[in-house]
């Protein structure tokens, strides 16, 4: 009997996943065709080190979804679904007092995170969950009616969700079961035709869009599809010269003369997309609503916990000093930023304890003599030679900066109200799984690698 194994279902879902959401929002194939051009030509003009961080067939394939729910009985159901796919809630996020602004939401991203699973393939999925007990968005009526409206939707057929159960406890699916499930979960992300109650999503909106978006509808849908590119600055170029509206900026890092590092992302203007509205006397009408939109990213080296706080410091001081500045200054900025709190190579980043990498016996290391038993004499020695880690992760400002920049509202938020306690535990404790630490995870496969030289040089131990 023919199985088909969890990193095949989760390719497959993630290819069929992007030809619906290309038939549903035909910018996002020319989104993925310039991003697979753009890719080819750095490929062509930078050989084998357009490749430091991931294969050109796994940046190629490379896709991360968003999703939107509303309760935390959806999460553990979207947590089932993934999990069939070997994808773990990794990492959490609250979007709600970000400075692009406020949002209803904290989220989480499911994704594989062994090594080998992540070179086959890296799907992730940024899942959003709506605070509905968070008063300063929704007043005690308010959150009544909206708990009880989520309480009677049904997100996930019971059959999908009873395959995506054996699927995680076996690791597999006979064929024919897992042409089903995938055909059940690609069809639970699918924009839905049914008509939406007027009166119900205007409430939601004046609240926030994208509340309105989780939940006056019921049905949840793929809010963007985002391929991976090697040169967004050029794949931005590419698209604006092809018509296509593009948000104001790129989100995260700035461009600048040393290492990628992080994450970056932009995308084209949530598209006007006819829907079916239902008005109080029951007669459908057209409307419009702009909720989709196409993502895409270029990933850099990750950073370790140090790294990410001097991150955190450095977007501050760009605030700082381009607070009386014009928007078009701020590159300017931020790239004097970098160049004056970062080293500009990637072995500056590993030997400051900035950046996270994997260490390899160098083939050409010396012959003879006793190797340093510590991992930077071993790498400026010529030893081991170090390979980066590929950022995995998201950013929560700049999650909320693509949300607000394709959002056709500021929506309202009462800041004399307390904030509800939302937290990475709250998250585990509703799924029943734990969010895993991402820093964690990069350590994690660190050590592993530095496990595997003292092995092969025949030292007690590598310290990093």
């Amino acid at each position: 009997m023919t199985t088909i194994g969890q990193w095949r279902l989760r390719a497959a879902f993630a290819a069929r996943l992007s030809r619906m959401y290309g038939r549903e929002v035909p910018a996002y194939t020319t989104l993925v065709d310039v991003s697979r051009e753009v890719n080819e030509d750095v490929l062509r003009a930078r050989g084998a080190d357009a490749e430091r961080l991931g294969s050109i067939r796994r940046v190629t394939a490379e896709r991360h979804g968003a999703i939107r729910v509303g309760t935390p009985g959806e999460l553990r159901q979207v947590a089932r679904v993934f999990g069939a796919l070997g994808m773990r809630p990794v990492g959490f996020y609250d979007l709600r007092d970000t400075a692009a602004g406020a949002l209803p939401v904290v989220s989480t991203a499911f994704r594989p995170v062994a090594e080998e699973e992540l070179a086959r393939n890296p799907f992730r999925v940024f899942t959003s969950m709506l605070t509905v007990a968070d008063p300063r968005f929704f007043d005690a009526d308010l959150r009544a009616r909206l708990t009880a409206f989520l309480a009677g939707r049904e997100l996930f057929a019971p059959e999908l969700l009873a395959l995506a159960d054996r699927a995680e406890a076996e690791w597999e699916l006979p064929a024919a079961d897992a042409e089903r499930f995938l055909d059940l979960a690609v069809r639970s992300f699918e924009l839905s035709a049914e008509p939406i109650d007027r009166d119900w999503y205007a409430t939601l909106e004046r609240v926030s869009p994208v509340a309105a978006d989780i939940g006056g509808v019921r049905s949840t849908h793929l809010n963007h599809l985002t391929p991976r590119v090697l040169d967004i600055d050029e794949l931005y170029r590419r698209m604006t010269a092809r018509g296509v509206e593009m948000i104001d900026t790129i989100q995260g890092p700035p461009r600048w003369e040393g290492p990628d590092v992080l994450l970056r992302q932009t995308s084209f203007r949530a598209l006007a997309e006819p829907r079916a509205m239902r008005a109080a006397d029951g007669t459908v009408t057209r409307g419009a609503l702009r909720v989709r939109f196409g993502e895409v990213e270029a990933r850099g080296i990750a950073l370790t916990r140090e790294g990410r706080a001097l991150y955190d410091r450095m977007l501050d001081l760009v605030d700082e000093r381009a607070a009386h500045r014009s928007a078009a200054d701020r590159g300017d900025i931020a790239r004097a930023v970098w160049a004056e709190h970062l080293p500009v190579t990637e072995q500056g980043l590993v030997e400051q304890g900035l950046g996270f990498c994997t260490y390899h016996v160098a083939p050409g290391r010396p012959r003879g003599g006793r190797p340093p038993a510590e991992a930077g004499a071993l790498l400026r020695d010529g030893w081991v030679r170090a390979e980066p880690i590929v950022y995995e992760d998201f950013l929560p400002r700049s999650a909320a900066g693509i949300f607000h920049s394709n959002l056709s509202g500021a929506g309202s938020r009462d800041s004399a109200q307390g904030a509800a306690a939302y937290d990475a535990g709250r998250l585990s404790a509703a799924m029943d799984r734990e969010v895993l630490d991402p820093f964690a995870l990069y350590e994690r496969q660190r050590e592993r690698s530095l496990a595997r030289v003292a092995l092969a040089l025949r030292l007690d131990a590598v310290p990093q």
